[in-house]
Protein backbone atom coordinates (compact mmCIF):
# COMPACT_ATOMS: atom_id res chain seq x y z
CA UNK A 1 0.00 0.00 0.00
CA UNK A 2 2.86 2.42 0.76
CA UNK A 3 4.45 1.69 -2.61
CA UNK A 4 1.21 2.49 -4.41
CA UNK A 5 0.76 5.72 -2.49
CA UNK A 6 4.30 6.85 -3.27
CA UNK A 7 3.82 6.13 -7.00
CA UNK A 8 0.62 8.16 -7.11
CA UNK A 9 2.27 11.12 -5.39
CA UNK A 10 5.20 10.97 -7.78
CA UNK A 11 2.93 10.87 -10.85
CA UNK A 12 0.91 13.83 -9.61
CA UNK A 13 4.07 15.86 -9.06
CA UNK A 14 5.33 15.16 -12.57
CA UNK A 15 1.98 16.23 -14.10
CA UNK A 16 2.06 19.47 -12.10
CA UNK A 17 5.57 20.27 -13.32
CA UNK A 18 4.48 19.62 -16.93
CA UNK A 19 1.54 22.00 -16.61
CA UNK A 20 3.79 24.70 -15.16
CA UNK A 21 6.18 24.27 -18.08
CA UNK A 22 3.42 24.68 -20.59
CA UNK A 23 2.07 27.75 -18.81
CA UNK A 24 5.51 29.31 -18.84
CA UNK A 25 5.68 29.26 -22.69
CA UNK A 26 2.20 30.32 -23.91
CA UNK A 27 3.47 31.62 -27.26
CA UNK A 28 5.05 28.33 -28.34
CA UNK A 29 3.20 26.57 -31.13
CA UNK A 30 2.68 22.83 -31.34
CA UNK A 31 4.26 21.05 -34.26
CA UNK A 32 0.99 19.28 -34.84
CA UNK A 33 -1.07 22.49 -35.05
CA UNK A 34 -3.29 22.68 -38.16
CA UNK A 35 -3.33 25.86 -40.27
CA UNK A 36 -6.19 26.60 -42.68
CA UNK A 37 -5.75 28.92 -45.66
CA UNK A 38 -8.38 30.06 -48.13
CA UNK A 39 -8.41 28.78 -51.69
CA UNK A 40 -7.32 31.26 -54.31
CA UNK A 41 -10.82 31.13 -55.81
CA UNK A 42 -12.65 31.49 -52.48
CA UNK A 43 -13.68 34.58 -50.54
CA UNK A 44 -11.41 35.70 -47.66
CA UNK A 45 -11.24 38.63 -45.31
CA UNK A 46 -8.42 41.17 -45.07
CA UNK A 47 -5.10 39.67 -43.99
CA UNK A 48 -2.26 41.65 -42.42
CA UNK A 49 1.33 41.64 -43.64
CA UNK A 50 2.47 39.34 -40.82
CA UNK A 51 -0.31 36.88 -41.65
CA UNK A 52 0.78 36.88 -45.28
CA UNK A 53 4.40 36.11 -44.39
CA UNK A 54 3.32 33.30 -42.09
CA UNK A 55 1.12 31.67 -44.72
CA UNK A 56 3.81 32.16 -47.35
CA UNK A 57 6.20 29.96 -45.35
CA UNK A 58 3.70 27.13 -45.08
CA UNK A 59 3.41 24.20 -47.43
CA UNK A 60 -0.21 23.95 -48.54
CA UNK A 61 -1.42 20.41 -49.13
CA UNK A 62 -3.97 20.09 -51.90
CA UNK A 63 -6.48 17.41 -50.81
CA UNK A 64 -7.85 14.78 -53.14
CA UNK A 65 -10.88 12.50 -52.94
CA UNK A 66 -8.80 10.01 -50.88
CA UNK A 67 -7.70 10.45 -47.26
CA UNK A 68 -4.01 11.44 -46.95
CA UNK A 69 -1.82 11.97 -43.88
CA UNK A 70 -0.93 15.50 -42.80
CA UNK A 71 2.62 16.23 -41.66
CA UNK A 72 3.44 18.80 -38.93
CA UNK A 73 3.51 22.37 -40.28
CA UNK A 74 1.36 21.65 -43.33
CA UNK A 75 -1.69 23.80 -44.13
CA UNK A 76 -4.92 22.86 -45.87
CA UNK A 77 -7.35 24.97 -47.94
CA UNK A 78 -10.58 26.13 -46.31
CA UNK A 79 -13.48 23.77 -46.83
CA UNK A 80 -11.27 20.65 -46.57
CA UNK A 81 -12.43 17.68 -44.49
CA UNK A 82 -9.90 16.93 -41.66
CA UNK A 83 -10.10 14.00 -39.22
CA UNK A 84 -7.94 12.32 -36.58
CA UNK A 85 -7.20 8.68 -37.33
CA UNK A 86 -7.62 6.99 -33.93
CA UNK A 87 -5.67 3.93 -35.04
CA UNK A 88 -2.53 5.77 -36.21
CA UNK A 89 -2.88 9.01 -34.22
CA UNK A 90 -2.25 10.99 -37.42
CA UNK A 91 -4.35 13.82 -38.86
CA UNK A 92 -5.77 13.08 -42.30
CA UNK A 93 -7.35 15.31 -44.91
CA UNK A 94 -9.45 14.96 -48.04
CA UNK A 95 -11.67 17.21 -50.16
CA UNK A 96 -14.81 18.61 -48.54
CA UNK A 97 -18.24 17.91 -50.03
CA UNK A 98 -18.35 21.12 -52.07
CA UNK A 99 -14.70 20.78 -53.14
CA UNK A 100 -15.22 17.14 -54.07
CA UNK A 101 -18.08 18.09 -56.40
CA UNK A 102 -15.91 20.60 -58.26
CA UNK A 103 -12.90 18.26 -58.21
CA UNK A 104 -14.97 15.48 -59.80
CA UNK A 105 -16.23 17.87 -62.48
CA UNK A 106 -12.68 19.08 -63.22
CA UNK A 107 -11.39 15.55 -63.66
CA UNK A 108 -14.34 14.62 -65.82
CA UNK A 109 -13.49 17.52 -68.09
CA UNK A 110 -9.81 16.59 -68.17
CA UNK A 111 -8.73 19.44 -65.89
CA UNK A 112 -5.70 19.34 -63.60
CA UNK A 113 -5.76 20.17 -59.91
CA UNK A 114 -2.37 21.29 -58.58
CA UNK A 115 -0.96 19.41 -55.62
CA UNK A 116 0.22 22.58 -53.84
CA UNK A 117 0.42 26.34 -54.16
CA UNK A 118 3.67 28.24 -54.33
CA UNK A 119 4.19 30.97 -51.69
CA UNK A 120 4.35 33.65 -54.39
CA UNK A 121 1.01 32.51 -55.78
CA UNK A 122 -0.61 32.76 -52.36
CA UNK A 123 0.80 36.24 -51.77
CA UNK A 124 -0.41 37.46 -55.17
CA UNK A 125 -3.86 35.98 -54.57
CA UNK A 126 -4.21 37.64 -51.18
CA UNK A 127 -3.02 40.94 -52.60
CA UNK A 128 -5.65 40.73 -55.34
CA UNK A 129 -8.37 39.94 -52.79
CA UNK A 130 -7.45 43.01 -50.74
CA UNK A 131 -7.62 45.14 -53.88
CA UNK A 132 -11.01 43.74 -54.85
CA UNK A 133 -12.38 44.54 -51.39
CA UNK A 134 -11.34 48.18 -51.75
CA UNK A 135 -14.56 50.26 -52.32
CA UNK A 136 -12.75 52.67 -54.63
CA UNK A 137 -11.61 49.87 -56.93
CA UNK A 138 -15.15 48.40 -57.05
CA UNK A 139 -16.72 51.75 -57.94
CA UNK A 140 -14.17 52.32 -60.67
CA UNK A 141 -15.42 49.25 -62.57
CA UNK A 142 -18.93 50.69 -63.08
CA UNK A 143 -20.19 53.77 -64.84
CA UNK A 144 -22.34 56.37 -63.17
CA UNK A 145 -26.01 56.85 -64.02
CA UNK A 146 -25.34 60.27 -65.48
CA UNK A 147 -22.76 58.81 -67.87
CA UNK A 148 -25.23 56.15 -69.01
CA UNK A 149 -27.92 58.78 -69.60
CA UNK A 150 -25.51 60.86 -71.65
CA UNK A 151 -24.62 57.86 -73.81
CA UNK A 152 -28.31 57.03 -74.33
CA UNK A 153 -28.96 60.60 -75.45
CA UNK A 154 -26.07 60.44 -77.93
CA UNK A 155 -27.55 57.25 -79.42
CA UNK A 156 -30.84 59.13 -79.93
CA UNK A 157 -32.88 56.11 -78.80
CA UNK A 158 -36.66 56.44 -79.12
CA UNK A 159 -38.58 54.66 -76.36
CA UNK A 160 -42.31 54.60 -77.07
CA UNK A 161 -45.05 54.04 -74.54
CA UNK A 162 -48.06 51.85 -75.35
CA UNK A 163 -50.17 54.99 -75.84
CA UNK A 164 -47.68 56.40 -78.35
CA UNK A 165 -47.53 53.08 -80.16
CA UNK A 166 -51.32 52.89 -80.47
CA UNK A 167 -51.47 56.48 -81.71
CA UNK A 168 -48.85 55.73 -84.35
CA UNK A 169 -50.64 52.53 -85.41
CA UNK A 170 -53.99 54.31 -85.75
CA UNK A 171 -52.41 57.05 -87.84
CA UNK A 172 -50.89 54.44 -90.12
CA UNK A 173 -54.20 52.57 -90.34
CA UNK A 174 -56.01 55.75 -91.44
CA UNK A 175 -53.38 56.66 -94.01
CA UNK A 176 -54.52 56.24 -97.63
CA UNK A 177 -51.09 54.92 -98.58
CA UNK A 178 -51.35 51.97 -96.16
CA UNK A 179 -51.85 48.62 -97.89
CA UNK A 180 -54.21 45.85 -96.78
CA UNK A 181 -51.30 43.71 -95.59
CA UNK A 182 -50.04 46.57 -93.47
CA UNK A 183 -53.50 47.08 -91.97
CA UNK A 184 -53.66 43.38 -91.09
CA UNK A 185 -50.33 43.66 -89.27
CA UNK A 186 -51.52 46.79 -87.46
CA UNK A 187 -54.63 44.96 -86.24
CA UNK A 188 -52.46 42.12 -84.92
CA UNK A 189 -50.32 44.58 -82.98
CA UNK A 190 -53.41 46.28 -81.56
CA UNK A 191 -54.85 42.93 -80.52
CA UNK A 192 -51.71 42.25 -78.51
CA UNK A 193 -51.88 45.66 -76.80
CA UNK A 194 -55.59 45.69 -75.88
CA UNK A 195 -55.26 42.65 -73.64
CA UNK A 196 -54.29 45.22 -71.00
CA UNK A 197 -57.42 46.87 -69.62
CA UNK A 198 -55.96 50.40 -69.65
CA UNK A 199 -54.75 50.09 -73.23
CA UNK A 200 -58.18 48.93 -74.42
CA UNK A 201 -59.86 51.88 -72.74
CA UNK A 202 -57.28 54.28 -74.15
CA UNK A 203 -57.96 52.89 -77.62
CA UNK A 204 -61.62 53.85 -77.16
CA UNK A 205 -60.74 57.40 -76.11
CA UNK A 206 -58.53 57.74 -79.21
CA UNK A 207 -61.41 56.77 -81.48
CA UNK A 208 -59.73 53.51 -82.41
CA UNK A 209 -62.69 51.35 -81.38
CA UNK A 210 -64.85 52.97 -84.07
CA UNK A 211 -62.27 52.01 -86.68
CA UNK A 212 -62.36 48.42 -85.43
CA UNK A 213 -66.17 48.29 -85.57
CA UNK A 214 -66.15 49.68 -89.11
CA UNK A 215 -63.68 46.96 -90.06
CA UNK A 216 -66.44 44.39 -89.44
CA UNK A 217 -68.12 45.69 -92.62
CA UNK A 218 -64.98 45.40 -94.74
CA UNK A 219 -65.23 43.65 -98.10
CA UNK A 220 -61.98 41.82 -97.28
CA UNK A 221 -62.81 38.88 -95.00
CA UNK A 222 -59.30 39.01 -93.53
CA UNK A 223 -59.94 42.50 -92.19
CA UNK A 224 -63.28 41.33 -90.83
CA UNK A 225 -61.62 38.47 -88.99
CA UNK A 226 -58.83 40.59 -87.48
CA UNK A 227 -61.25 43.38 -86.53
CA UNK A 228 -63.48 40.91 -84.69
CA UNK A 229 -60.38 39.50 -82.99
CA UNK A 230 -59.36 42.94 -81.70
CA UNK A 231 -62.90 43.75 -80.60
CA UNK A 232 -63.22 40.50 -78.65
CA UNK A 233 -59.87 40.90 -76.92
CA UNK A 234 -60.61 44.52 -75.99
CA UNK A 235 -64.12 43.72 -74.66
CA UNK A 236 -63.15 40.69 -72.56
CA UNK A 237 -63.66 41.51 -68.84
CA UNK A 238 -63.63 45.24 -69.65
CA UNK A 239 -67.03 46.88 -68.92
CA UNK A 240 -65.90 50.30 -70.21
CA UNK A 241 -65.10 48.88 -73.64
CA UNK A 242 -68.27 46.78 -73.64
CA UNK A 243 -70.41 49.89 -73.17
CA UNK A 244 -68.49 51.81 -75.85
CA UNK A 245 -68.79 48.90 -78.27
CA UNK A 246 -72.57 48.64 -77.87
CA UNK A 247 -72.90 52.41 -78.29
CA UNK A 248 -70.79 52.17 -81.48
CA UNK A 249 -73.21 49.66 -83.01
CA UNK A 250 -70.84 46.69 -82.72
CA UNK A 251 -73.63 44.29 -81.70
CA UNK A 252 -75.64 44.85 -84.89
CA UNK A 253 -72.57 44.51 -87.09
CA UNK A 254 -71.58 41.24 -85.42
CA UNK A 255 -75.05 39.77 -85.96
CA UNK A 256 -74.99 40.93 -89.60
CA UNK A 257 -71.64 39.20 -90.12
CA UNK A 258 -73.09 35.96 -88.71
CA UNK A 259 -76.24 36.17 -90.83
CA UNK A 260 -74.37 36.64 -94.12
CA UNK A 261 -72.18 34.20 -96.01
CA UNK A 262 -68.72 34.31 -94.47
CA UNK A 263 -65.77 31.90 -94.25
CA UNK A 264 -65.67 29.69 -91.16
CA UNK A 265 -62.62 31.47 -89.77
CA UNK A 266 -64.49 34.79 -89.80
CA UNK A 267 -67.55 33.36 -88.04
CA UNK A 268 -65.37 31.83 -85.32
CA UNK A 269 -63.79 35.18 -84.52
CA UNK A 270 -67.17 36.96 -84.72
CA UNK A 271 -68.63 34.49 -82.20
CA UNK A 272 -65.62 35.12 -79.99
CA UNK A 273 -66.24 38.86 -80.10
CA UNK A 274 -69.99 38.41 -79.52
CA UNK A 275 -69.42 36.21 -76.47
CA UNK A 276 -66.95 38.71 -74.99
CA UNK A 277 -69.41 41.54 -75.56
CA UNK A 278 -72.35 39.75 -73.89
CA UNK A 279 -70.51 38.23 -70.91
CA UNK A 280 -71.63 39.80 -67.59
CA UNK A 281 -73.36 42.62 -69.50
CA UNK A 282 -77.17 42.31 -69.14
CA UNK A 283 -77.82 45.47 -71.17
CA UNK A 284 -76.01 43.98 -74.18
CA UNK A 285 -77.81 40.64 -73.66
CA UNK A 286 -81.18 42.41 -73.68
CA UNK A 287 -80.30 44.19 -76.94
CA UNK A 288 -79.02 40.91 -78.38
CA UNK A 289 -82.37 39.22 -77.76
CA UNK A 290 -84.34 42.25 -78.96
CA UNK A 291 -82.42 42.29 -82.26
CA UNK A 292 -83.22 38.65 -83.02
CA UNK A 293 -79.86 37.29 -81.90
CA UNK A 294 -81.21 33.83 -81.04
CA UNK A 295 -82.80 33.49 -84.47
CA UNK A 296 -79.47 34.31 -86.13
CA UNK A 297 -77.67 31.77 -83.93
CA UNK A 298 -80.27 29.07 -84.60
CA UNK A 299 -79.74 29.36 -88.37
CA UNK A 300 -75.99 29.24 -87.86
CA UNK A 301 -76.38 26.20 -85.56
CA UNK A 302 -78.40 24.24 -88.11
CA UNK A 303 -75.98 25.04 -90.93
CA UNK A 304 -72.90 23.93 -88.99
CA UNK A 305 -72.28 20.26 -89.62
CA UNK A 306 -68.81 20.02 -88.08
CA UNK A 307 -69.89 21.04 -84.60
CA UNK A 308 -67.21 23.70 -84.06
CA UNK A 309 -69.65 26.60 -84.24
CA UNK A 310 -72.35 24.63 -82.45
CA UNK A 311 -70.14 24.20 -79.40
CA UNK A 312 -69.32 27.90 -79.26
CA UNK A 313 -73.00 28.83 -79.58
CA UNK A 314 -74.16 26.39 -76.89
CA UNK A 315 -71.42 27.59 -74.54
CA UNK A 316 -72.54 31.19 -75.06
CA UNK A 317 -76.15 30.32 -74.27
CA UNK A 318 -75.13 28.34 -71.19
CA UNK A 319 -73.11 31.31 -69.90
CA UNK A 320 -76.09 33.65 -70.32
CA UNK A 321 -78.43 31.32 -68.42
CA UNK A 322 -75.90 30.63 -65.65
CA UNK A 323 -75.15 34.31 -65.09
CA UNK A 324 -78.79 35.12 -64.54
CA UNK A 325 -79.30 32.18 -62.17
CA UNK A 326 -76.21 33.00 -60.12
CA UNK A 327 -77.06 36.70 -59.82
CA UNK A 328 -80.61 35.81 -58.75
CA UNK A 329 -79.37 33.40 -56.09
CA UNK A 330 -76.90 35.96 -54.76
CA UNK A 331 -79.73 38.47 -54.57
CA UNK A 332 -81.16 36.52 -51.61
CA UNK A 333 -78.36 37.91 -49.41
CA UNK A 334 -79.70 41.02 -47.58
CA UNK A 335 -76.17 42.40 -47.02
CA UNK A 336 -75.54 43.10 -50.72
CA UNK A 337 -75.25 46.72 -51.82
CA UNK A 338 -77.47 48.81 -54.08
CA UNK A 339 -75.24 48.21 -57.10
CA UNK A 340 -75.95 44.52 -56.88
CA UNK A 341 -79.67 45.16 -56.64
CA UNK A 342 -79.43 47.18 -59.85
CA UNK A 343 -77.70 44.26 -61.60
CA UNK A 344 -80.44 41.90 -60.44
CA UNK A 345 -82.99 44.33 -61.87
CA UNK A 346 -81.12 44.48 -65.21
CA UNK A 347 -80.88 40.68 -65.47
CA UNK A 348 -84.63 40.40 -64.78
CA UNK A 349 -85.18 42.08 -68.16
CA UNK A 350 -83.17 39.38 -69.97
CA UNK A 351 -85.76 36.72 -70.81
CA UNK A 352 -83.25 34.27 -72.28
CA UNK A 353 -85.01 31.08 -71.09
CA UNK A 354 -88.35 32.05 -72.67
CA UNK A 355 -86.61 33.06 -75.90
CA UNK A 356 -84.79 29.71 -76.04
CA UNK A 357 -88.09 27.86 -75.74
CA UNK A 358 -89.77 29.96 -78.44
CA UNK A 359 -86.88 29.56 -80.89
CA UNK A 360 -86.75 25.77 -80.62
CA UNK A 361 -83.46 25.48 -78.72
CA UNK A 362 -84.86 22.72 -76.52
CA UNK A 363 -84.61 20.41 -79.55
CA UNK A 364 -81.56 22.02 -81.13
CA UNK A 365 -79.09 21.64 -78.25
CA UNK A 366 -79.52 17.83 -78.03
CA UNK A 367 -78.14 17.60 -81.59
CA UNK A 368 -74.70 18.48 -80.20
CA UNK A 369 -74.71 15.15 -78.33
CA UNK A 370 -74.18 13.46 -81.69
CA UNK A 371 -70.66 14.85 -81.81
CA UNK A 372 -67.83 12.38 -81.24
CA UNK A 373 -65.93 14.92 -79.14
CA UNK A 374 -66.24 14.44 -75.38
CA UNK A 375 -65.89 18.17 -74.77
CA UNK A 376 -68.81 18.94 -77.12
CA UNK A 377 -71.02 16.39 -75.37
CA UNK A 378 -70.11 17.75 -71.95
CA UNK A 379 -71.06 21.31 -72.95
CA UNK A 380 -74.34 20.05 -74.45
CA UNK A 381 -75.23 18.21 -71.23
CA UNK A 382 -74.51 21.27 -69.09
CA UNK A 383 -76.63 23.45 -71.36
CA UNK A 384 -79.50 20.92 -71.29
CA UNK A 385 -79.46 20.93 -67.49
CA UNK A 386 -79.43 24.73 -67.40
CA UNK A 387 -82.39 24.84 -69.81
CA UNK A 388 -84.30 22.06 -68.00
CA UNK A 389 -86.67 24.35 -66.01
CA UNK A 390 -88.17 25.58 -69.32
CA UNK A 391 -87.53 22.58 -71.57
CA UNK A 392 -88.46 19.50 -69.50
CA UNK A 393 -91.70 18.89 -71.38
CA UNK A 394 -89.79 19.07 -74.68
CA UNK A 395 -87.17 16.64 -73.36
CA UNK A 396 -89.78 14.11 -72.24
CA UNK A 397 -91.60 14.20 -75.55
CA UNK A 398 -88.37 13.56 -77.46
CA UNK A 399 -88.05 9.76 -77.44
CA UNK A 400 -84.76 9.82 -79.32
CA UNK A 401 -83.17 11.99 -76.61
CA UNK A 402 -83.96 9.49 -73.88
CA UNK A 403 -82.55 6.58 -75.88
CA UNK A 404 -79.43 8.50 -76.79
CA UNK A 405 -78.79 9.47 -73.17
CA UNK A 406 -79.07 5.83 -72.04
CA UNK A 407 -76.65 4.77 -74.78
CA UNK A 408 -74.18 7.48 -73.80
CA UNK A 409 -74.36 6.47 -70.16
CA UNK A 410 -73.41 2.87 -71.00
CA UNK A 411 -70.54 4.10 -73.15
CA UNK A 412 -69.14 6.42 -70.50
CA UNK A 413 -69.55 3.88 -67.70
CA UNK A 414 -67.16 1.63 -69.59
CA UNK A 415 -64.73 4.53 -69.86
CA UNK A 416 -65.12 5.17 -66.12
CA UNK A 417 -64.23 1.52 -65.47
CA UNK A 418 -61.08 2.00 -67.52
CA UNK A 419 -60.27 5.11 -65.48
CA UNK A 420 -60.63 3.18 -62.23
CA UNK A 421 -58.28 0.47 -63.49
CA UNK A 422 -55.71 3.21 -64.11
CA UNK A 423 -56.24 4.53 -60.56
CA UNK A 424 -58.25 7.64 -61.45
CA UNK A 425 -61.44 7.30 -59.39
CA UNK A 426 -62.72 10.86 -59.97
CA UNK A 427 -61.92 11.27 -63.64
CA UNK A 428 -63.42 13.27 -66.45
CA UNK A 429 -65.68 10.49 -67.72
CA UNK A 430 -67.17 9.95 -64.26
CA UNK A 431 -68.22 13.60 -64.31
CA UNK A 432 -69.99 13.13 -67.65
CA UNK A 433 -71.85 10.08 -66.27
CA UNK A 434 -72.98 12.20 -63.34
CA UNK A 435 -74.34 14.87 -65.72
CA UNK A 436 -76.26 12.22 -67.70
CA UNK A 437 -77.72 10.67 -64.54
CA UNK A 438 -78.83 14.08 -63.24
CA UNK A 439 -80.57 14.86 -66.52
CA UNK A 440 -82.29 11.43 -66.61
CA UNK A 441 -83.59 11.95 -63.07
CA UNK A 442 -85.11 15.30 -64.09
CA UNK A 443 -86.74 13.72 -67.14
CA UNK A 444 -88.58 11.02 -65.11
Amino acid sequence: MRLISFSCITLASLMLLRCQHIAAVPEQKSDSALTVVENVEGEVGAVGDEGEEEVANLKVVQPTEQWQTLKPGEAVPAGSHVRLNLQTGQREVRLGEEQLKHWTQDHRNGGHVPSSFAPDELKQAMKKIKEDLNPDSVASKYRSLEELKKDMAQLDLLVETDVQIMRRLLDQFNSSSTTTEQRLNILLELEYLVHQVDNAQTLCSMGGLQLIVEGLNSSDFRLQEKSAFVLGSASASNPVVQVKAVESGALQKLLTALATAQPLIVKKKVLFALAALLRHFPYAQHNFLSNGGLQVLSELFRADGGGVLRTRIVTMLYDMISEKVLISQAGLDPVLDAAHEERVHQYSKVSVEAELLENGWCRLVPLLLESTEHDHREKALRALLAMAPKCLDEYRSDSSLLGYLLSLRDQYQELVHSEMILGDETGYFAEIVELIDTLLVKMK
